[in-house]
């Protein structure tokens, strides 16, 4: 309804399968997936006849929303609606559906079970992402540029070098989000506050123990359970699982932001790829603005904020629960995953498509490279006899010199100058200062291990 509040998560960012698994849909069927699965393990107890959870099964799919708010607003609880809708629908085994459980049996197994989903599909992007990342590195790894720190010009370095920065520590999210997700735990079926006694109770008498009927259910789920439990699984899982996407949101906001440095004016050695009819400013048209990498910057600094209510959540969940997680969780965990999806696709076509201008690469090499090769004239006239101290202020008198000339938009002198310099000539042959003023080839083992990090991204990365 356009009349009313619409979340952009609903529409605007993330892909149809992120929303898809945060669909209250999708909550419901796998509630209602839960609930067969508990009906099953009743009928091997024999508690629940073979018809009666046939009937569940047969109508686990027939989700009914309209009727299900009916309800809701009727008794204010999603949980029962549910059940009551489901019931309606199932004429022979309606009256067993949720026997024995509490709502937390249900929702925070069917949270979890989301959880995972959304993780693989999260990990599947950032694979892409990062196969993306090898194929660049490999086209860039020779290609020299200035290395900037203090967002100063220092020494050279390759593109592909640079590159790899991002890539390594998304390889490193990547790993430990994979070892995170097969960690994930589901409450399993504990009852009220998590002693199991409701289903000991039901249970008396029968084959099954509390926990083999536990067993089976979660089974059936191909979920594994906390052993301890309360009411619901320990939030600090969902704090961990938040911190995890905060940590990853961290590495991919530092390359777009970086990649917005690039492409402003003065560095111009890169750029998000433009659509040819892309408008930039409402108000100047002439405008390319980095508009995707902004985005991913913003909806990362949205997820940074969000593991601070998951840790609220698990720190102030007092004794065996309270509700005031519940609220918030219904946003938190669903916004966390579309808004994660939406920068990973975005990056993934940043990367794709980034332009990379090799031109501007030069000429800043050509302004700021004679500053990073005065070290290996350092180096090499002090090997030859030289005063490290008194060379190298004659090599910082020299640089104020040439950054006087490149403010007034002149060409860098630097070179000409120690050329020019009795005190460099007396150590180094003229053709030997003019081979290390030449720092295009300064760039140490960058090449080499900007290659071996493509390698060892594409061995990790099994698509």
């Amino acid at each position: 309804m356009n009349d009313e509040y619409g979340s952009p998560f609903s529409s605007r960012y993330g892909s149809s399968e992120m929303r898809a698994l945060w669909s209250d849909e999708r909550r419901r069927k796998l509630w209602r997936r839960i609930w067969v699965a508990l009906a099953e393990a009743q009928r091997e107890s024999g508690l629940v006849t073979a018809e009666q959870a046939a009937d569940l099964r047969a109508h686990a799919e027939e989700i009914n929303i309209p009727r299900a708010l009916e309800i809701e607003k009727e008794i204010g609880h999603d949980v029962m609606a549910e059940v009551r809708t489901y019931a309606e629908q199932c004429p022979k085994g309606g009256g067993i559906i949720h026997w024995g459980a509490t709502s937390a049996d249900i929702t925070d197994n069917a949270d979890v079970l989301r959880q995972r989903e959304a993780l693989a599909l999260t990990l599947d992007r950032l694979g892409k992402l990062l196969l993306a990342f090898a194929t660049r590195i490999e086209q860039t790894r020779d290609l020299p540029c200035m290395a900037y720190t203090h967002l100063q010009p220092a020494e050279p370095t390759t593109f592909g070098y640079r590159l790899a920065v991002y890539a390594q520590d998304l390889l490193t999210h990547y790993e430990s989000l994979k070892a995170l997700r097969a960690n994930l735990r589901g409450k399993g079926l504990k009852g009220a506050v998590g002693t199991q006694a409701s289903y000991g109770e039901i249970l008396a008498g029968t084959p099954l123990s509390p926990g083999e009927l536990e067993s089976k259910v979660m089974s059936a789920l191909g979920l594994p359970a906390f052993a301890i439990a309360t009411q619901t699984y320990p939030r600090v899982q969902d704090y961990t699982l938040l911190a995890a996407l905060s940590g990853l949101a961290a590495s991919l906001h530092k390359f777009a932001f970086d990649l917005r440095i690039m492409q402003s004016a003065g560095f111009g050695e890169a750029a998000e790829p433009s659509g040819e009819k892309q408008v930039g400013s409402s108000a100047m048209p002439f405008k390319r603005n980095p508009v995707n990498a902004e985005k991913i910057c913003s909806l990362a600094r949205y997820i940074a904020a969000l593991p601070q209510v998951a840790w609220g959540n698990a720190a102030e969940s007092l004794l065996e629960r309270t509700l005031d997680d519940s609220a918030n969780r219904r946003t938190i965990l669903p916004e966390a995953f579309i808004a994660m999806d939406e920068i990973l696709i975005t990056a993934k076509r940043i990367v794709e498509g980034m332009r990379i201008d090799e031109g501007a690469c030069a000429r800043n090499f050509e302004k700021y490279g004679p500053f990073a090769a005065t070290e290996r004239v350092l180096m090499a006239a002090v090997k030859a006899g030289g005063d490290r101290q008194r060379l190298h202020e004659r090599l910082r008198e020299h640089s104020l010199k040439a950054w006087e000339a490149i403010r007034a938009d002149k060409p860098n002198p630097l070179a000409n100058l120690i050329a020019a310099d009795q005190q460099f000539l007396h150590y180094l042959q003229p053709n030997r200062l003019k081979v290390l003023m030449e720092a295009r080839e300064y760039v140490g083992t960058a090449k080499e291990r900007a290659g071996l990090a493509a390698v060892t991204i594409r061995q990790t990365i099994k698509m």
